[in-house]
């Protein structure tokens, strides 16, 4: 005998759709290994071999204060550092350095190469030095082959080979807009230490002014000012055009296709 069918039958619960999939937040890296990358790692680790040849030659020339005062020589020693240790990660397949890292370090190559050119050895700019560049970090006006092979090496190559490195060794896509703020930190605290090391040193003293932008003997604090608040600006605008090519530009790197998961012959 059958039960009873009730009068009342309840609504059946309504058939959730299929839902929809979300980004997944886990990385490429997670399920695909990085390759070793050889060719990339020699030329990083010969870029910072370069920087530590530049920063050495000006070591030699001059007094190791007055050099190392100096925002190229600075740039320069961080620049040899980070390549060094991205060099290594490149050539032992490990994730690449934070981006915030390289896109500092980039910013800085490309500002002591664009003031190098545009300001400083450029005789139609206010502020062209009257002796060799390199004579400003060294304190030696007389030119020499050595001067010359430092001031290519530092404001030249370096900067250029940092430029290579990121538009064709380095993925695209991974700076940050809200980095650019970050990375005038340095440029700032730099300012800072300038007037402050000017301003202890005696009236007089032949460095005791880096740049002539910065001299506030001979211009004055207001237009010192004035000078490195039209820098940062021109600085962060630099940092905002490297973050928009920076996801503008294709990738130029080949990732090997491999999952990490392995295809087994059927069990039974």
């Amino acid at each position: 005998m059958t039960a009873p069918i009730p009068r009342d039958i309840p609504d059946l619960p309504a058939i959730p759709g299929i839902p929809t999939l979300l980004h997944s937040p886990v990385p490429a890296t997670a399920v695909m290994s990085p390759a070793p990358r050889p060719l990339t790692a020699v030329f990083r680790l010969l870029t910072a071999l370069a920087a530590t040849a530049g920063v050495a030659i000006c070591l030699m020339l001059g007094s190791p204060t007055r050099v190392l005062s100096h925002f190229t020589i600075q740039t320069s020693i961080l620049l040899a550092l980070v390549f060094a240790v991205s060099a290594r990660r490149a050539w032992t397949a490990r994730r690449p350095l934070p981006s915030g890292l390289i896109g500092a370090v980039l910013l800085y190559a490309t500002i002591t190469g664009l003031v190098h050119h545009l300001l400083l050895a450029n005789q139609a700019s206010p502020f062209a030095a009257t002796a060799p560049v390199t004579a400003l970090i060294t304190g030696d006006a007389t030119p020499s082959l050595w001067q010359a092979i430092a001031d290519l090496i530092l404001h030249t190559a370096v900067p250029v080979a940092a430029l290579v490195d990121w538009l064709f060794l380095t993925a695209p896509g991974r700076l940050r807009l809200r980095q650019a703020s970050g990375w005038l930190l340095y440029p700032m605290a730099y300012l800072a230490f300038s007037l402050t090391r000017g301003a202890l040193l005696p009236p007089g003293a032949p460095d005791r002014y880096l740049y002539p932008f910065l001299d506030v003997a001979g211009h004055g604090y207001k237009a010192v000012l004035g000078n490195a608040l039209l820098l940062g600006l021109a600085f962060y605008a630099l940092a905002v055009l490297l973050v928009a090519v920076d996801h503008a530009r294709p990738s130029l790197i080949r990732h090997r296709a491999k999952t990490g998961f392995r295809l087994q012959p059927p069990v039974g």
